[in-house]
Order: structure tokens, then sequence, then C-alpha cells
């Protein structure tokens, strides 16, 4: 994998987890409701969650490109088409609604763990989301270097993000920043996301 490739996953991983959505809203519950060492376990156990899809979507593309070439090049196409309508979807979506916390009762950090596994591990759009992706630079060449590299990028992108979130971003202004910022992450990632399907033209 050549270092333009790495920076291309790097950057969307990184849109991608900073659009505010569910996952966020379970760190910033955690984090305000029980403390910041709830909302670090469930940063990383969303990150475990995460990890578990990228290694399942690594190995099954493997397995395909071993078993048909052709096949892979159509899920390729299938995947830059699927990134193409995110793009598009995200450059046509309109404000993100505010994150509201609501006070709950106090849990254990197990239970903030498991919470913050379950938005990762139980959301299949995370899976199409990582076929899409991964498939334009997985190849018949890709060693197990290149696949370790694709699954940890995932997963410290989605883990240091949401700690940053947990220990600095769940109090003061910089949330509301955040917040009032996300139509404009949306079209950026939709805009990384449109050149990077554009790219398949070019393989």
């Amino acid at each position: 994998m050549t270092f333009a490739s790495w920076l291309s996953i790097l950057a969307i991983c990184c849109l991608g987890a900073m659009s505010p959505g569910p996952s966020l809203a379970v760190v910033l519950r955690q984090t305000v409701n029980n403390g910041r060492l709830h909302g670090l376990i469930a940063s990383w156990f969303h990150a475990a969650g995460v990890a578990l899809w990228a290694v399942a979507t690594i190995a099954g593309l493997a397995l395909v490109v071993a078993q048909s070439e052709t096949l892979f090049v159509i899920i390729t196409w299938a995947g830059a088409g699927y990134l193409a309508w995110l793009g598009f979807k995200a450059l046509r979506a309109g404000p993100v609604d505010a994150l509201e916390v609501v006070a709950s009762e106090p849990v254990s950090l197990w239970a903030a763990g498991r919470e913050g596994a379950l938005i990762s591990f139980l959301n299949p759009k995370l899976a199409i989301f990582f076929i899409a992706l991964f498939s334009q630079f997985i190849s018949s060449q890709a060693d197990l270097g290149d696949q370790s590299t694709l699954v940890l990028t995932a997963t410290l992108v989605d883990g240091l993000w949401y700690t940053l979130v947990a220990v600095v971003l769940s109090h003061g202004p910089v949330l509301g920043v955040l917040q009032r910022k996300g139509q404009l992450i949306n079209r950026v990632t939709g805009v990384v996301l449109m050149v990077l399907a554009l790219r398949v033209l070019t393989l």
C-alpha cells in the first residue's frame, strides 16, 4: 500500500469518526453522566467493535480475491458506486441536530463498555461501508502488512477520536463548535468520498 493510499484511508476514517451520530451520543452520555473513565471505556469498546468489522471485511475480501478476480472487480466497482452515493448524500445533508445528553442512572464500567461495543458491533452499515472502502485498496498483491494497516488505522482512529471526546470535548464550548460544524464535516466527507469513488476509474 502506498503512503498516498494510506492517507486516503486515514482521512476517511477521521471524517467518519468526527461526524456527529449515535456513537458520539453514547460516548458523551457515558462521560457526562458517569465520568471520563466510563467515556474512555465506551470509546475503546466501540473501537473493538469497529476492529471486528474491519477484520471480518478484510478476511472476506481476501477470500474473494483468492477465489475470483472477476467477482472482486465487481465488488470494487459496486463499492465505488456506494461511496459515491454516500458522498452525494453527505453533500446534500442539512444541518446536524444538536446532541443532547439526557441524564440517566449511573451504570457500571462493564455496562458502559457493553453499550460502546454494541453501538458499533450491531451496526450493519459499518460492514457495508468497510466493504466499499477497503475494496478500493485491497488487491491480489496485498499482504498481511497491508491488511493489518487497514484494520489498525480504522481501529486507532476510532478509539483515539472518542478518547478525545471523552477527555476534552465533552465539556466546554468545543462540543458546541463540533455540533455547529457538523454540516461542514458532512460536506468535506462528501467530497472525499466522491473523489475516492472516482479513483476506481484510474485503476
